[in-house]
């Protein structure tokens, strides 16, 4: 047997609307992951600058004065907003990190089936223990864990549903990201009201309580996903052969990508920390329907962008489909420079809102409803698209960890750089701000532009 070819599933036989039925308890797994870790992140920096982190909480968080020592150490004295935002970077940068050990683990160790339970299992732990104020650092600990070898291996097991080829590959991906983007839309509703309304430890309580419903899933579709790439190497007593020279080629042009996404990522992640404090002090939410009039909770605005890529996804696919047929759709990396430019304009849009309400004055909700349009457009242009060419261009020996590299820009970018650049939102005017995160967008698209000539042989669509 060729073990440079992906696995296909057992059951590839019994097909549901056309995929293989592993796509469906993958999509449904991933998309309670996902409600979890929305869920979390729509609480999270408002969790910390409103309430734990103020006096008569913060005595209580077990670990508090060394770890805001540590990050004081870097940048000095810190009040609680650039101190929740490093503490939320540095949360959301670890989580996109440990998928490298979690894909090497998968790769080498235990096979991706094995991890992803692992994994599942740390995160429910972790957001059940967020509802105790004491234990903030250990359960942090035990998500960047968890989230970070899941991650890897369920989008590599995707991939490895379908034979070499098979164009069916990045219409999965596509549908894969819808269901990221059902579990994101519905948690900040959920987890976020609660943690709003009822009290915090309860939006907590209902992220850890998706996860138990995230395992459940995996484990009664466990029969129909791919056998592992290293239990059938295993299983056949071969030995894995050596990367050719093309699959090296192929491994550094990813790595090379990952500079400009990065950036990108960086910019993106604002959403759940300037974002968030711009929603919550600068925004006028009241809201006047026939139906309904008051205020729109702030975490709501975190369900913005998900609702908006499971609505926009089928005019975007149906959009590159005619463009196929008449041979005029944007290379891969044509689309991620489209993603970026989208990101500038969003960032603009803000901007001109910023200017309009002056610094002490509130824009309507509109100006972020815009803002939320276009960077979620840019989103299906770059997102799905580079997961798909990972798993297509990377070598089938290291996938689960190339899959990994492609979480490095989201360790980097939207995690300790995103934390960074969100501590400046206290003392930077906000139109500056906003002009400087698209101004870091329109690099990671000329990065990207300039690469694309270079890259374009070895990227093979």
């Amino acid at each position: 047997a060729d073990i440079s070819l992906r696995s296909a599933s057992p059951d590839n036989s019994r097909e549901l609307f056309g995929h293989p039925r592993g796509l469906a308890f993958l999509f449904t797994t991933e998309m309670w992951e996902r409600f979890s870790y929305y869920g979390m992140r729509a609480l999270f920096v408002l969790y910390l600058t409103k309430y734990l982190l103020l006096p008569g909480h913060v005595e209580n968080v077990w670990g508090y004065q060394s770890i805001k020592g540590f990050f004081e150490f870097f940048a000095g004295p810190l009040d609680p907003q650039p101190l929740s935002s490093l503490i939320y970077g540095t949360y959301t940068g670890l989580v996109y990190f440990t998928p490298l050990p979690g894909g090497w683990l998968a790769d080498r160790v235990l096979g991706q089936k094995r991890v992803v339970i692992i994994g599942i299992t740390l995160m429910a732990l972790g957001h059940f223990m967020m509802a105790f104020e004491a234990l903030l650092f250990p359960a942090l600990f035990l998500l960047v864990i968890g989230v970070g070898i899941f991650k890897p291996n369920t989008t590599t097991q995707v991939g490895s549903l379908y034979a070499p080829g098979d164009h069916r590959r990045d219409r999965a991906y596509s549908i894969f990201y819808v269901g990221i983007n059902v579990g994101a839309f519905l948690s900040p509703l959920i987890c976020g009201t609660l943690g709003e309304e009822v009290g915090w430890h309860y939006g907590f309580g209902a992220a850890g309580f998706g996860m138990l419903l995230a395992l459940v899933i995996y484990m009664v579709g466990f029969h129909t996903l791919p056998e592992d790439e290293l239990h059938r190497v295993k299983a056949a007593h071969k030995t894995e052969a050596p990367l050719t020279r093309d699959e090296w080629r192929a491994v550094y042009a990813l790595l090379v990508l990952t500079i400009p996404l990065t950036l990108y990522w960086a910019c993106y992640e604002q959403q759940g920390n300037t974002i968030a404090l711009w929603a919550s002090d600068h925004t006028d939410r009241s809201i006047n329907l026939l139906f309904w009039s008051g205020e729109i909770p702030i975490t709501w605005f975190q369900s913005f962008n998900p609702f908006m890529i499971f609505a926009f996804t089928p005019f975007i696919l149906a959009l590159w489909t005619r463009q196929a047929k008449r041979n005029t759709e944007p290379s891969t990396l044509n689309k991620m420079t489209i993603g970026c430019v989208c990101m500038v304009a969003a960032n603009l849009v803000m901007m001109t809102a910023a200017i309009l309400a002056g610094e002490n004055g509130q824009s309507s909700w509109l100006w972020l409803f815009a803002y939320f349009v276009i960077m979620t457009t840019g989103e299906l242009y770059l997102s799905p698209t580079s997961l798909s060419l990972y798993s297509k261009v990377a070598p089938a020996q290291i996938l689960s960890t190339m899959m990994a590299v492609n979480f490095i820009p989201n360790f980097l970018g939207g995690g300790f750089l995103q934390g960074y650049l969100g501590s400046y939102w206290s003392s930077m005017g906000k139109a500056n701000f906003f002009l400087m995160i698209a101004g870091i967008s329109a690099a990671a698209g000329l990065i990207v532009w300039l690469f694309n000539k270079p890259l374009k042989p070895i990227l093979k669509e």
